[in-house]
């Protein structure tokens, strides 16, 4: 029932940039925070950047200063603006939302393909 759907992604040279988007259809009521993740061939799915609830965010160190979650409570979208893009951001991201009950339980987006050239 709930569904949480994905556009942006694509090619960007290095240096670009690139807006992510991502739709909740579902009971928001129940949701704590939004987030985006991305996983890379060969390698673990990873934590990007995330946003709770009453407004509090989450980087991890490698886009810290790039990267800059963000939302619109009206449309249940979250958003992923990418500056400054490097060809090791490449991956598949991912939208995520995480559940007040039961405590924690994600929903996943099918994954939107980001590129990054040299």
């Amino acid at each position: 029932q709930e569904r949480l759907v994905e556009s942006g992604g694509g090619l960007v040279q290095a240096g670009g940039s690139l807006r992510l988007s991502c739709v909740f259809f579902g009971r928001i009521d129940n949701i704590h925070s939004m987030g985006w993740y991305r996983q890379a061939p060969g390698k673990q799915r990873e934590m990007v950047a995330q946003m709770t609830r009453a407004g509090s965010t989450d980087y991890a160190d490698s886009v810290k200063g790039r990267f800059t979650i963000s939302r619109d409570n009206a449309k249940n979208t979250v958003y992923l603006q990418m500056n400054s893009l490097k060809p090791e951001d490449t991956s598949v991201y991912y939208c995520n939302a995480k559940a007040l009950y039961p405590m924690g339980f994600p929903y996943w987006g099918q994954g939107t393909q980001v590129t990054v050239s040299s």
